[in-house]
C-alpha cells in the first residue's frame, strides 16, 4: 500500500481527557522504529486521530505487551462491514451498559470476546 492514509477523524471524537500517545512514544514503548507505527496505521492495525495537527493513538490500544491483540481484529471486522475508522471509534468509546463499561476497555478482560463477537454482528 503506497498511498499515504489520511487521518481524518479529530481527537474531540474521544472522551475529554482520552490519554493519547504520539507516534514516537509508541515507537519507544514497541521497541521499533516510527514507521513501523506508520505502517500499523496505514495498514489499519491501530486507528489513529489528530490531535492539534498531530497523528495519536489512543493509549488504551496497548497492554503491557504491546497492542492489544484483539484491536486489529476487531477494526478489520467492523471496517470490512461498512464502518469507517469515525464510526468504530464512536463504537469502542460509548458507554454500554450490557458490557458493563466501554468497548474498548472490555478488549482487556474476560469480555473481550465478547466485544468481538458483538463486532462480528454488527458488521453482517
Amino acid at each position: 500500500m503506497s498511498e499515504r492514509r489520511e487521518i481524518r477523524v479529530n481527537a474531540s471524537l474521544l472522551p475529554d481527557g482520552e490519554p493519547l500517545l504520539d507516534f514516537p512514544t509508541i515507537a519507544e514503548r514497541l521497541d521499533v522504529p516510527v514507521t513501523h507505527v506508520v505502517n500499523l496505521v496505514k495498514s489499519h492495525q491501530l486507528l489513529a486521530v489528530k490531535d492539534e495537527g498531530v497523528r495519536k493513538v489512543p493509549a488504551v490500544f496497548f497492554g503491557e505487551k504491546g497492542v492489544n491483540r484483539f484491536i486489529p481484529g476487531l477494526i478489520t471486522v467492523l471496517s470490512d462491514g461498512g464502518y469507517n475508522d469515525e464510526e468504530i471509534l464512536r463504537y469502542l468509546f460509548t458507554e454500554d451498559d450490557s458490557l458493563p463499561g466501554r468497548p474498548v476497555d472490555a478488549l482487556h478482560g474476560h469480555l473481550a470476546r465478547e466485544v468481538m463477537r458483538r463486532a462480528q454482528g454488527m458488521a453482517v
